[in-house]
C-alpha cells in the first residue's frame, strides 16, 4: 500500500505545515475524543497527485480574536471562507485539527452529481410533498452552477459529461425507469433511460449493467487538486486557515466563543462547523449524536493500457455508479486509472483489515474481467457524514446563537459542499432569504431508535444496529 504524504515543509519547498503526527488507519470518529492534531494525510491518490500542498498560515501560536471562524478546512469550510470574503467583506478564519482538507475533502470519489444527501427526487417527493420536492430541484441545480463557477479557475481535471446510473440487475430496471419519467416529466430534467446494449456499447462493459439512468449534470473532479485550489483561493481573498490546531474545548460567553487549541484561545463572535464525517461527538452539544459517520473505501488502479480500455469498452470518463443501496462509485479517470469504491468496514478498528480492500478489488472484477489481476496503486477509506434522515442541514440550529453548521452530505457533498459554503456564508452574514427548505430550517435530527440517547457510551449499540442493515442491504442487493 502507498505510504501517506507527510514531507516535512522544508523539503517541500513551500509554506505548507507539515505533519506533527502519522496517518492512523484505524481512526473512529466514535471512538476518538478528538480528531487529531496535526496528522498527516491519508494515502489516497489524490493527495498522491495532487503536487505540493500549497502555503497555510501555520498552526495558532496565541490568543487571538476574529469575527468569523470555521472549524474544519475541508470542501465545505474553505468555501465557506470564500463567500465570506467575496460576497460580504468577511475574512474567516478556519481551523483545522489535522493538514488542511485532511479528512472528507481528500477521501472522496470525486463525484460532482446533482443532488444532495441519499434521498431520490422521488422520496423527496414522498417526504416532503411536491411544492418543496420542486424547490430542492431548484437548489441543487442552482448548486451545481454555484459549483462550475467556483471551480472555473481552479485546474482539478474536471471530467463533465453527466451521470450514468447503472441497475446492477435487470430488477432494479423498473425503479430507475420510473425514476427517469418523474425527473423529466415533473423536475422538467433531461433524464434518458439506457438499455443494456447501449450501455454496454456506447459507454462501458460494465458486466453487471442491465440497463442505466442518464442525467445530463455530473462532474468528475480530482479531489486534491480541488481542495488546494480552494485553499489558494481562500487565502487569496483574506482567509487565514491554521492547520494542527484542533479545537480542544468550546465556551460560550457574552456572545463570544471562546475556541481551546493547543496554540492559544480563538475568540469569535459566529463560529461555523464544517466537520463532515469526522466531527468529534465532544465538539459541541448542537453537534452530538447527530451524524452516523459510515466508512467507505476507495481504490485505484494502475493506468490502463489500451487493451484493456478497448476490452472493457471505456467510452466514457463520466462520473458511474451503481443501483446497489450499498452503492459503487466508479469511473475511467483521465490518466486511465480506475477509481472504484463502495461501503467499508463498521468500526475504524477493522478499517484495515485487508479482506476489505479485497472486496473491493472482487467487485471490480466482477465488473471488468479484462481488469483480473490489475495492480492496485493506491487504496484507502474515509468517513462519510451521514444524517439520520439521510439528508443534510445547513442551518443555525440556536437563534440565540452565532453557531452554524453544515453537515450531513452523505456522500454527496462535492459538488453540493461549494452550495453549502454559500448558504452558510449567507447565513454568517445575515443576508440568507426564506426559502422554506428543511435542509436550511430545521436541524439535524436524532436516531428515531436513540432520541433518548446522548452519550458516545452507547456507540457499539448503533454500530450493531449498523451491522444487521448491512446485512440485510447485502441481501436486497445481491439475493432478492
Amino acid at each position: 500500500m502507498n505510504k501517506p504524504v507527510d514531507t516535512p515543509s522544508d523539503v517541500l519547498g513551500s509554506n505548507s505545515t507539515a505533519a506533527r503526527t502519522p496517518y492512523d488507519p484505524a481512526f473512529d470518529p466514535l471512538v476518538a475524543q478528538r480528531p487529531g492534531h496535526g496528522n498527516a494525510y491519508a494515502p489516497t491518490y489524490w493527495i498522491g497527485t495532487a503536487g505540493e500542498p500549497p502555503a497555510d498560515d501555520g498552526p495558532i501560536t496565541h490568543d487571538i480574536d476574529v469575527d468569523v471562524a470555521i472549524i474544519g478546512s475541508g470542501f465545505t469550510g474553505l468555501s465557506c471562507a470564500i463567500f465570506l470574503a467575496q460576497k460580504h467583506g468577511i475574512k474567516a478564519t478556519v481551523l483545522e485539527a489535522n493538514r488542511v482538507s485532511w479528512g472528507c475533502s481528500t477521501r472522496n470519489g470525486g463525484q460532482a452529481q446533482c443532488t444532495t444527501g441519499r434521498l431520490k427526487r422521488s422520496q423527496w417527493i414522498d417526504r416532503y410533498g411536491l411544492d418543496t420536492a420542486l424547490k430542492l430541484h431548484t437548489e441543487v441545480c442552482d448548486a451545481m452552477e454555484t459549483f462550475k463557477k467556483i471551480t472555473a479557475d481552479i485546474d482539478c481535471d474536471p471530467q463533465p459529461g453527466g451521470h450514468l446510473y447503472i441497475a446492477h440487475k435487470a430488477k432494479a430496471m423498473p425503479a430507475l425507469e420510473k425514476e427517469a419519467k418523474i425527473m423529466r416529466e415533473i423536475f422538467k430534467y433531461d433524464a434518458r433511460i439506457l438499455d443494456a446494449d447501449t450501455v454496454k456499447r456506447e459507454y462501458v462493459d460494465d458486466k453487471e449493467a442491465a440497463g442505466a439512468l442518464h442525467e445530463p449534470e455530473g462532474i468528475g473532479i480530482h479531489a486534491g487538486k480541488l481542495a488546494f485550489g480552494y485553499l489558494r483561493k481562500a487565502r487569496a481573498l483574506g482567509a487565514k486557515v491554521h492547520p494542527s490546531s484542533p479545537v480542544m474545548g468550546w465556551e460560550t460567553r457574552n456572545g463570544v466563543h471562546y475556541l481551546q487549541t493547543p496554540g492559544g484561545v480563538v475568540r469569535a463572535r459566529s463560529v461555523a462547523v464544517a466537520t463532515g464525517g469526522y466531527t468529534s461527538p465532544h465538539l459541541h452539544p448542537q453537534v452530538k449524536n447527530r451524524l452516523l459517520p459510515i466508512l467507505s473505501n476507495s481504490l485505484v488502479t494502475r493506468p490502463l493500457t489500451p487493451a484493456e480500455i478497448a476490452a472493457c469498452n471505456f467510452r466514457t470518463h463520466q462520473v458511474i455508479t451503481d443501483t446497489r443501496i450499498l452503492r459503487h462509485y466508479y469511473r475511467l479517470m483521465p490518466d486511465n486509472r480506475v477509481q472504484i469504491g463502495s461501503r467499508s468496514a463498521i468500526t475504524g478498528a477493522d478499517a484495515p483489515d485487508e479482506k476489505y480492500k479485497q472486496f473491493l478489488i472482487n467487485d471490480l472484477h466482477r465488473k471488468f474481467p479484462a481488469l483480473t489481476g490489475i495492480a492496485i496503486d493506491y487504496s484507502w477509506w474515509g468517513w462519510v457524514d451521514v444524517s439520520h434522515d439521510m439528508m443534510p442541514r445547513i442551518v443555525q440550529p440556536d437563534p440565540k446563537q452565532s453557531i452554524f453548521y453544515s453537515l450531513g452530505y452523505g456522500g454527496n457533498g462535492v459538488m453540493y459542499s461549494a452550495q453549502a459554503g454559500r448558504r452558510m456564508a449567507e447565513r454568517i452574514a445575515g443576508k440568507a432569504s426564506d426559502t422554506g427548505l428543511p435542509i436550511f430550517n430545521s436541524k439535524l435530527p436524532y436516531p428515531n431508535m436513540m432520541e433518548l440517547v446522548e452519550s458516545q457510551a452507547f456507540a457499539p449499540f448503533r454500530r450493531l444496529g449498523q451491522r444487521f442493515l448491512y446485512r440485510w442491504y447485502h441481501l436486497k442487493d445481491e439475493v432478492f
